[in-house]
């Protein structure tokens, strides 16, 4: 009865195939980009192999109903199972120029809602070879002199590779080994980064004084040349040396131009001088020239390492570096620090007293502190002892201890801080010492313990803090292990307040103030709390509900507060399309409700629900109706495509389920509406529906559809209520790919994927897929196809461009997939176009798959064989798995394109005698009518023919 649905589909609109089609997602991976190989390894995983810069492209093919979701991840290798966080969300990953970092394991993770997802993975494996890196190495031990007059050398090349490279080394033309100069070793060192060989000279003999080169090679593998290089080696050959015009430690003031020359005294070949900066990049005011370094107005963020870097591959690379400091101060700041000995925290007469002094500055250690009192220089005594470096303080912190403190001590203390001689300002800092100078205390205003505002607004925390002198306060978070709004995890202020704009969620909580260690007592800290509250609208949910329900039906809305800051519902406001409702009062609580009684045309559509907290307000939308629910088409229909090649038309087998079908009233019929998308036409009918269960698959056909168009197919349930979820897909005609065991199947080149065919990455160009409508206007006259086979301007065919860049003899190749073999003979059938007065060859190959691929020529033609479309046979008996191969061979000019269509693959042998009324197919502008070849019956009759077979 299935095949009876198929023919009588005219007759019947609507039939049922069966049910329970839901089916959880199956997914496999296949690849559609220029991949060198697809192979299994050793633990059978899938390995795509592909060349560094070329595209990736993995198709995720997926089975199962609903239409499952498709999401591509990577991992950095096989060992992690941990996904990246970017994923693509595409049946189709593709890549353009990948680079090695991008090689892994790449997994398709389809999901529909049933059952387990579907997880498929296959590993990508980028081949590249770098070019190599020869540097040359002599034993420490024997250095004598000259770098290279006697003794062992070493010659070290390096290439970064994958797969791992093969390496050969030459002396001039000669290949070198061990068996063959006993002079040599060739060896691999372990623990080196990269593949490495080492060529070992051992007690350098004239002869060794000569040209070597490194040639390394991944042998061709995804088509890598070999790559190579050389170095002459001499009885000069030495490693590079330098010298510095400066000092390694070079002090300058801000806005001095420098030069630093970086000379070199040694090496051969002559080494390349590059000059670099750290930890930033070279300055924008610097200029190199050679071995000199100039830097003009030098500025306080030009400091940093500067190096001289001399190469020339032999020895060590010779490295100068210099230090360069610009003169700077800033951020002066003192301390006062009571008798540490007898735990004090205040300022008591017949205690001791430190007051300490310190800049920030470049070179610190050149920093010197004076100290004065009420104007007038201190002068060291027994009681008063002065250090310039105090050990218990920062580095180069400058201290004045107050011995057994007396009330003529009391006054006012300046610590200036200088660079003597440079042309640098001083900083200072003035401290008072006196009965009223105390420790500090803080405090948080009354009132001002807890600071709500709300979200988006400005928030000022305040600690007032009392002493004197006032010590910068240090605010910080408490409950929560986060950076301050500022981004830095403590911030600073001099007058107690944080002020904060534009204040989230986020940042509520606990606050911490405390008082500065410096620019005021040393002593413990001070502290105090603030809490910080953010009121922010509520978060309700659901945001969207579509409730779908029969006609007369009732059903509940309910909008909940889930947060919000205050956490209660103030006013909940009911809308219905836009419409204020008045609703009786009910008890506060975090959610509020909606009870529709009925559910007719005229409750049907939008409720909205305004939940508000005195803050904000947010709202809950409901969408109500009786309308069905949205068709599921079903996509892993077999062969949807019935193709009729010779009228150019197809029929399609669409095929869908309901999505929910007793959420609502019975769907009565569909409406169906299809087209072209080329064109704005569209072709509206009714489908009727007789019975209506959820997971049972519908099906219908759509005839007379023009080869080779798409067409956009719009389905609608229509439910007593009306029109429900419209449901659109696009639908377009697929030639079948020929199977591993060849049937009857000709290929017609109507689809981008050419069923299966590939082009030759080892050829010189590549065949064009075209039609009449994709021609280039400019295209050589007097050669090539005008049409395909069947003569209309959409059908399409395969040919070869014979213009410019092409020369004679460049080559494409067109490869079919790998058939197992079912027969001992086989028959490939096609049809040509070789017109043009400058025509090469057109030659068919068999590869026979085996331990190595073998091609064999098994049929050509060349020369000029008129304006015209003929036909060809040719038998084959290939003794294992195998493919077929079409080279079109370019002429002595550019009138020479040749041209394929319909290539057929048929088991048994070839017929004598050619099938069909007519061989030769003349096409317009000869003067000769248009053949066709000629269809075995009306639709209807190759659906009876479909359902005989």
């Amino acid at each position: 009865m299935e095949r009876i649905c198929l023919v009588f589909l005219a007759l019947v609109p609507a039939c049922i195939r069966g049910q329970g089609v839901y089916a959880p997602a199956q997914a496999q991976i296949i690849h559609a980009g220029q991949a060198c190989v697809v192979k299994e390894d050793n633990i059978s995983e899938r390995v795509y192999t592909i060349r560094e810069g070329d595209t990736l492209v993995l198709q995720c093919l997926v089975t199962g109903h609903p239409r499952p979701q498709v999401r591509w991840t990577k991992t950095a290798g096989s060992a992690s199972d941990k996904f990246q966080e970017t994923s693509v969300f595409n049946e189709t990953l593709r890549i353009e120029k990948i680079q090695r970092l991008q090689g892994g394991r790449y997994y398709c993770k389809a999901e529909n809602g049933v059952g387990v997802p579907a997880i498929k993975s296959i590993r990508v494996d980028v081949q590249y070879l770098d070019e190599p890196v020869l540097t040359i190495h002599q034993t420490i031990s024997d250095v004598r002199g000259s770098f290279y007059q006697e003794k062992t050398v070493f010659l070290r090349c390096t290439v970064n590779s994958n797969p791992p490279a093969r390496f050969i080394w030459k002396r001039g033309a000669e290949t070198l080994s061990h068996s063959q100069d006993n002079g040599v070793d060739i060896y691999e060192p372990l623990y080196t980064q990269g593949e490495t060989k080492v060529l070992k000279l051992k007690n350098l003999r004239p002869q060794d004084y000569a040209s070597y080169t490194c040639q390394v090679s991944v042998r061709n593998v995804c088509g890598i040349p070999d790559k190579s290089i050389a170095f002459q080696l001499t009885n000069t050959t030495a490693p590079p040396t330098l010298k510095l015009s400066v000092n390694e430690t070079l002090v300058v003031n801000p806005g001095d131009n420098i030069t630093i020359q970086c000379s070199l005294t040694g090496g051969d070949p002559l080494p390349e001088v590059v000059w670099s900066h750290s930890p930033s990049p070279m300055p924008q005011n610097s200029l190199v020239q050679g071995g000199n370094l100039t830097i003009w107005r030098i500025h306080v963020e030009d400091s940093g390492y500067y190096n001289c870097t001399a190469i020339n591959n032999v020895g060590n690379p010779a490295k100068k570096t210099v230090n360069l400091l610009v003169r700077s101060m800033k951020n002066v700041t003192f301390q006062i620090t009571p008798d540490v000995i007898k735990e004090s925290e205040s300022i008591q007469l017949g205690q001791d007293l430190k007051l300490s002094c310190h800049v920030d500055a470049v070179p610190q250690e050149k920093v010197f502190y004076f100290w004065y009192k009420n104007g007038k220089p201190a002068r060291m005594s027994d009681r008063l002892l002065i250090t310039r470096n105090d050990p218990e303080l920062p580095p180069v912190t400058s201290s004045m201890e107050i011995i057994d403190l007396r009330f003529s001590d009391y006054g006012t203390y300046l610590c200036v801080a200088s660079f003597q001689g440079a042309p640098i300002p001083d900083l200072s800092v003035e401290v008072n010492i006196s009965s009223e100078t105390v420790p500090p205390t803080i405090s948080v205003p009354k009132g001002q313990s807890t600071i709500t505002v709300r979200e988006g607004s400005r928030a000022e925390l305040q600690c007032e803090v009392r002493g004197k002198p006032k010590p910068p306060i240090i605010w910080s978070r408490v409950d929560k292990e986060a950076p301050m709004p500022s981004g830095t995890m403590t911030e600073e202020t001099y007058d107690g307040k944080l002020r904060l704009e534009s204040v989230s969620r986020e940042m509520s909580g606990t606050y911490k103030c405390q008082t500065a260690r410096y620019n005021g007592f040393n002593i413990r800290p001070r502290e105090a709390m603030v809490q910080l509250n953010i009121q922010f609208p509520p978060v309700v949910e659901p945001t969207f509900q579509d409730i779908r329900q029969g006609l007369g039906r009732s059903v509940t809305l309910r909008c909940t507060m889930l947060k919000g800051s205050p956490m209660k519902v103030a006013t909940a406001v009911w809308r219905f399309n836009g419409n204020l409702l008045t609703l009786p009062p009910a008890e506060q609580q975090d959610y509020s409700e909606l009870k529709v009684d009925s559910v007719i045309r005229d409750t049907s559509g939008s409720y909205e629900c305004s939940i508000s907290n005195d803050v904000g307000v947010s709202t809950c939308l409901f969408q109500v109706s009786a309308k069905a629910y949205n068709p599921e088409f079903y996509y892993d229909t077999p062969n949807p495509t019935l193709s009729q090649k010779q009228s150019k038309n197809y029929s399609y087998i669409l095929q869908w389920t309901q999505k929910e079908p007793d959420a609502v009233d019975p769907i009565l019929r569909y409406r169906l509406e299809v087209r072209p998308l080329s064109q704005r036409n569209t072709i509206q009918t009714f489908i009727p529906v007789q019975k209506m269960e959820k997971g049972l698959l519908l099906e219908h056909v759509l005839p007379n559809l023009k080869v080779p168009q798409s067409y956009e197919v719009r389905l609608t349930p229509i439910t007593s209520f009306g029109a429900g979820d419209m449901a659109s897909r696009i639908i377009q005609y697929l030639e079948p790919i020929n199977s591993p065991s060849p049937a009857d199947n000709t290929c017609h080149f109507e689809d981008e994927k050419i069923c299966g065919f590939m082009q030759d990455r080892m050829d010189n160009f590549d065949w064009t897929r075209q039609n009449a409508q994709t021609q280039n206007p400019k295209r050589t006259v007097n050669t090539g196809p005008p049409t395909d086979i069947s003569g209309t301007k959409e059908g399409y065919y395969m040919f070869i461009e014979a213009s410019r860049p092409r020369v004679e003899g460049d080559k494409a190749r067109l490869i079919s997939p790998l058939y197992n073999i079912t027969a001992k003979y086989y028959c490939v059938s096609f049809y040509y176009h070789m017109y043009g007065k400058h025509i090469g060859s057109l030659n068919l190959l068999v590869r026979v798959k085996n331990k190595r691929a073998i091609d064999t020529q098994v049929w050509s033609l060349s020369g000029n064989r008129g304006n015209k479309w003929q036909q060809v046979h040719v038998p084959i008996n290939p003794p294992g798995p195998f493919q077929i191969i079409f080279e079109g061979v370019r002429g002595t000019n550019y009138e020479g394109d040749i041209a394929i269509d319909d290539v057929t693959l048929k088991k048994g042998d070839c017929p004598r005698k050619p099938i069909g009324p007519n061989k030769a197919v003349a096409l317009p502008g000869n003067g000769v009518p248009t053949l066709h070849r000629s269809s075995l019956c009306g639709p209807l009759t190759f659906f009876l023919y479909v359902l005989l077979r």
